[in-house]
């Protein structure tokens, strides 16, 4: 009988170790998020979680589920690997503009790390992942356990509406593991990331955020990040049929009704 407890007790803590956070999270209270006017009639959804209480309130369960290319939002995860391997020395390197037109005003100038992260600067992000180069990319994306991992759609663009795809439960473990700094890097580079994404700096808040949108067709918009406040730290993922711009208008006023931020 003793042999038999002893040996449940090593299969007990093996089963703790490979699990991982999924043991942690066992007994984490999910309820409904009744944000459906947001949306304005489109297909989308919002996760929404509590660092502190692990409560998490989810829209549309079965689409938060659901896996989609990243966009931008990826750029939260490129910084990281760009960092990690020195691609780029830290926050304030600069890449020189080539002289390309591109889609928006903002992107046709030089940009360093952050402000190309502020202005989702896409060709700065496309030069850097070349710089890395697809054995450090693929080697840092499973260690992430970033989605479903698939890089194979181009060293520059794979998570751009091509193989890379994520869904939006994927994205708020993300964005939790790097608030608690338990990402694969340094600390040190998982906080200027953090500082990088700061979006509105008030008293009682702080928000945190990455948008992301579908260029092609701006059929497909992100928002993902996490606030801060004096009681607690929040993680989020919105995703809708739509644009980021949208993706994060819902954010903010979901919180807003949550009284989460003022």
């Amino acid at each position: 009988m003793k042999m038999l407890r002893a040996v449940m007790l090593v299969i007990f803590s093996v089963l703790l170790i490979v699990s991982g956070t999924n043991v942690s999270n066992a007994g984490q209270e999910t309820k409904s998020l009744n944000i459906q006017e947001l949306f304005n009639g489109k297909e989308g959804t919002m996760v929404l979680k509590s660092v502190r209480t692990h409560k998490m309130y989810v829209y549309n369960e079965k689409r938060s589920r659901e896996r989609f290319t990243p966009e931008s939002t990826f750029k939260v995860a490129n910084a990281l690997i760009g960092l990690q391997t020195s691609a780029v020395r830290d926050e304030y390197e600069v890449k020189r503009w080539d002289g390309t037109v591109r889609e928006f005003e903002n992107w046709n100038r030089d940009h360093s790390l952050a402000s190309a992260m502020r202005e989702s600067a896409i060709w700065f992000y496309q030069d850097m992942a070349r710089d890395i180069g697809t054995a450090n990319m693929q080697e840092y994306v499973t260690r992430m356990k970033y989605g479903n991992q698939d890089i194979s759609g181009g060293s520059d663009s794979f998570w751009l509406n091509s193989s890379l795809k994520i869904s939006a439960v994927e994205q708020a473990d993300f964005i939790e593991k790097l608030v608690r700094e338990r990402l694969p890097f340094n600390e040190n580079h998982q906080k200027t990331v953090k500082r990088m994404m700061i979006q509105d700096e008030q008293d009682a808040y702080t928000l945190h955020g990455k948008t992301g949108t579908r260029l092609s067709d701006f059929g497909l918009g992100w928002y993902t990040g996490f606030v801060e406040t004096k009681k607690d730290t929040w993680v989020f993922a919105v995703n809708i049929d739509g644009s980021g711009t949208s993706a994060k208008n819902i954010a903010v006023e979901a919180l807003r009704q949550k009284k989460i931020i003022k």
